[in-house]
């Protein structure tokens, strides 16, 4: 909606979904299956990591799992060896992701030259990325705390801003 707001196009909720019926739909689909796989893999890596310090018997109670993780040294390594994976596969995703999905909107371009474009904006511009990736990361926790209601406000801030970003960092 952002691009179409850029070149004086109307804007509407059938526009939306334009890209169902461009060229771009099959990489915005792989992009999409890509980003699905890798928080499969994420939640995969922080069940096992869970499994690795307290067995595979789950808590009895919400207090029993809090209790675990707030008291014991292994909640502790859970805590600290989790935060250090979230934030290996938040980077990444971040990196796949920043103006790949802008990108396919605009131009004819395949999954792979996408996620590259996007990693080369992301290398080349490490400290925007990672201020990029707190803003990101703060709007989205805000937005989740009145029972994602919130999201309804952020969700088309963030595209909007997104696309405004990959408009600075990726040359026409």
């Amino acid at each position: 909606m952002s691009r179409y707001r850029e070149r004086g196009l109307e804007v509407t909720w059938k526009s939306a979904f334009d890209f169902v019926h461009s060229s771009s739909f099959a990489t915005i689909l792989a992009l999409s299956v890509a980003m699905m796989l890798l928080y499969a893999a994420w939640f995969y890596m922080a069940q096992l990591l869970y499994f690795g310090r307290f067995s595979a018997v789950p808590p009895t109670s919400i207090s029993d799992f809090l209790t675990q993780v707030l008291t014991t040294r292994n909640g502790a390594g859970l805590i600290v060896y989790g935060s250090v994976l979230g934030f290996i596969f938040a980077v990444v995703a971040l990196s796949i992701s920043v103006v790949s999905f802008p990108l396919a909107l605009d131009k004819p371009v395949s999954s792979i030259t996408a996620v590259k474009t996007s990693i080369r904006a992301v290398i080349s511009n490490p400290l925007m990325m990672a201020l990029w990736g707190l803003i990101v990361s703060v709007l989205l926790a805000a937005g989740t705390i009145l029972l994602l209601i919130g999201l309804v406000a952020v969700v088309p801030i963030l595209g909007h801003a997104t696309w405004h970003l990959y408009r600075k960092l990726v040359k026409p």
